[in-house]
């Protein structure tokens, strides 16, 4: 009886301890992230201001002269640009975010999706970026020459400086997630969700989703709606033509001896 009390103490001991070193593992992942991104901040707080008339460049560009910027609420002035450099400070943070999310899962992960998990990790991240530095240097250039040109005459354009911090925060973040769409393709075929031909298929239906998608999250102008639409056609495009190499083999492909060998494989380990 004590030896039954004994062994199923150990085994509640045992099966618990897993648990709890991995809520450890995960609290000490997030409290790297967490120092990564303080210690970032820490660094470009100095700054802020520098970086905050570095984003503005391209409205400033084409406001009209003797034109500036104005902060409605009292403390915008102060807050808006700390803001601004904890989200540079977040954006610069993510090769150490995605690495400690990379850390904390793989140990749980197969050999082969080892392999495929942290190039898509890789892809994704770059591909974030590219969004991002793509919607700074070619869409917002556009998009507020459209809108400063658009604006009745006698009207003075003078953008709030934390409405327009929202505004290119949206802006970046929606092209950035729209730039992921070869990631969500190749996980969507690696997952046998569905296959390449299947998503060759519904090119047609892709290519009205990504217009209405660039109708939805870029101003009510023809010029950026076309600048998100047909970079994520391509992106498209792109991650069609990788999707084949992570297809995953049907099984027809096997041998039928090969087939019966490995299930018998299976079966025994059920036994087992």
């Amino acid at each position: 009886m004590i030896q039954n009390n004994m062994s199923q103490n150990n085994t509640e001991a045992t099966g618990e301890q897993p648990f709890i070193s991995h809520l450890i593992e995960l609290r000490d992942r997030l409290l790297k992230v967490v120092l990564c991104i303080l210690l970032m901040f820490l660094g470009l707080a100095s700054y802020a201001n520098q970086i905050y008339t570095q984003l503005a460049g391209p409205l400033m560009q084409h406001l009209p002269k003797n034109s500036t910027m104005i902060a409605i609420d009292v403390a915008s002035p102060f807050f808006t640009p700390f803001k601004l450099a904890l989200v540079v400070a977040i954006f610069i943070s993510v090769p150490v975010i995605l690495y400690q999310f990379w850390a904390f899962v793989a140990p749980g992960l197969y050999k082969r999706e080892r392999r495929m998990i942290l190039p898509l990790l890789i892809a994704s991240t770059l591909l974030f970026y590219m969004g991002v530095a793509f919607a700074y240097f070619v869409v917002l250039p556009l998009v507020f020459g459209f809108l400063t040109a658009a604006a009745p005459e006698g009207v003075a354009v003078m953008t709030d400086i934390a409405k327009y911090l929202d505004f290119v925060l949206g802006l970046f973040f929606a092209f950035g997630v729209c730039f992921e769409v070869p990631i969500f393709t190749i996980v969507l075929v690696l997952t046998g969700l569905i296959t390449p031909a299947g998503l060759a298929e519904k090119r047609p239906y892709v290519i009205v989703g990504a217009f209405i998608v660039g109708a939805v999250l870029t101003p009510p102008d023809a010029i950026s709606q076309t600048l998100l639409a047909v970079p994520m056609w391509m992106l498209f495009e792109l991650g069609l033509l990788c999707s084949r190499f992570f297809a995953p083999k049907p099984d027809g492909d096997y041998p039928s001896d090969e087939m019966n060998i490995k299930l018998d494989k299976i079966e025994g380990y059920e036994q087992d």
